[in-house]
């Protein structure tokens, strides 16, 4: 017993996973996991201006599911939006709303949602309906109260776009593709440089001419082979075990896989420059692998976390590839509507490559 408590006094990697892994699981599961996100950023397609828009605005704001970010959008831009995730909903009220509600008839108001997560929109879609009751209720006075005896002066017309029916393998099967890639890439290529060492073969590598950036690319290499192996068998069980849609450009996914596959093999390389033996490179890839699973939208809706938590996640490269996956997959995203996700990964990856090559190195010498 003593001998043990030596070893791990001696191993403060182990020590640190053995206490930081149940205060972080603590603080995520506490804190930062949310089942019912509110403060949804939504954006206002107004075609008439009024008291009654202004009051339907403020009615979706006092609701706290909806965050209004924009209210003078284009339809044009409303799409836009919605296809880059910049908002999760678009309320559209149509010219001759405030004419056809005094004339009593009922007139309809689009509301327009982002469902690659059903998650997500579903607590917030399911408070509209009360809205109808309640937004209007301190315009339609005096000579307008006849126009809500019972049933509401207008009525929603719900669209969840991307994902009509609320399929949870739409949003669940393409964000495997990404957890299954950090778990096993990460794994892989961090028991790279640990077991070279341990096996002694290390000393072979020294003795060649070759560069740390070379040894790097070379260790890196064969996994892009193996992990476009894995989105290939993905892909083919998504489509025909799942039935989940693909309308988007495969090539351009093959481009995301191959950013989001280079970002993961240089964290793997890099943590495997850190470790002083297997053990602890495994260590290192669960430390890694937990907050990405948990912060990045996989498994928990990305905006019902407080912002501290999704300023973390924004971090993560699984975040941004999860979006990039179901913008391809689901809404037949372009090159354009990914950058803003594209870039943030090879930042990540950059980043990350320059402490590998500083740390590898070190373990050169």
């Amino acid at each position: 017993m003593l001998k043990e408590f030596i070893q791990l006094r001696r191993d403060r990697l182990t020590f640190a996973m053995m206490i930081g892994i149940p205060i972080i699981q603590m603080a995520l599961f506490g804190f930062a996991i949310n089942g019912d996100p509110k403060y949804l950023p939504t954006v206002i397609v107004a075609h008439e201006q009024g008291t009654y828009t202004r009051s339907l605005v403020r009615a979706l704001e006092n609701s706290d599911y909806f965050r209004v970010v924009a209210s003078d959008v284009t339809d044009a831009q409303a799409d836009r939006m919605l296809a880059q995730g910049q908002a999760q909903f678009a309320l559209t009220i149509p010219a001759g709303f405030a004419r056809a509600l005094e004339r009593g008839e009922r007139p309809a108001l689009l509301l327009e949602a982002d469902a690659t997560d059903p998650g997500a929109t579903g607590p917030a879609l399911g408070s509209v309906q009360q809205l109808a009751i309640s937004a209007l209720a301190h315009d339609l006075k005096g000579t307008l109260a006849h126009l809500q005896p019972d049933a509401p002066a207008f009525e929603w017309r719900i669209q969840k776009r991307y994902n009509p029916d609320g399929i949870t393998q739409y949003n669940i099967v393409p964000g495997l593709m990404g957890v299954i890639l950090t778990m096993t890439l990460i794994m892989m290529t961090g028991l790279g440089i640990t077991r070279e060492v341990e096996r002694g073969t290390m000393e072979n590598l020294l003795a060649t001419p070759v560069r740390p950036l070379e040894v790097m690319v070379g260790k890196i290499a064969p996994y892009i082979i193996i992990g476009y192996v894995q989105v290939l068998v993905i892909l083919l069980a998504a489509r025909y075990v799942f039935d989940v849609p693909f309308a988007g450009s495969f090539m351009l996914l093959m481009l995301c896989v191959l950013v989001f596959i280079a970002a993961n093999l240089t964290v793997g390389i890099t943590m495997s420059s850190m470790a002083r033996n297997q053990t602890q490179a495994m260590q290192m890839t669960f430390f890694f692998f937990l907050p990405s699973i948990l912060l990045s939208g996989f498994m928990f809706p990305f905006r019902g976390m407080p912002d501290w938590a999704q300023w973390i996640g924004e971090v993560l490269p699984l975040t941004h590839f999860l979006r990039l996956i179901r913008g391809v997959m689901l809404k037949g995203n372009g090159l354009p509507d990914l950058w803003p996700e594209i870039w943030p990964l090879l930042l990540f990856m950059l980043a990350v490559m320059l402490v590998g090559l500083k740390r590898f190195r070190r373990t050169l010498d």
